[in-house]
């Protein structure tokens, strides 16, 4: 089982065409972690996605994922 800063690059490295630029830095908040996602400049509009779907279905998976282990997440693409 993959941690969820792991799901987040895992997700990321798929979608992108660079992806060595993945990097997801992992900040702790007083109620909540918050990850941020950089990548290469010619793939952000990827990782975004049309309207920010991809994006938003990233963040989903995420808080599903962080709910397992009672934890409230943000994700953060910088």
């Amino acid at each position: 089982m993959c941690t969820t800063k792991e799901l987040i690059e895992l997700i990321a490295k798929s979608l992108v065409n660079e992806p060595d630029a993945v990097i997801v830095r992992e900040v702790h908040g007083a109620s909540a972690t918050i990850f941020e996602l950089s990548v290469a400049p010619d793939d952000k509009g990827r990782v975004i996605g049309k309207g920010g779907r991809v994006a938003n279905s990233m963040r989903t998976l995420l808080r599903v994922a962080a709910a397992k282990e009672r934890k409230r997440v943000t994700l953060e693409i910088m």
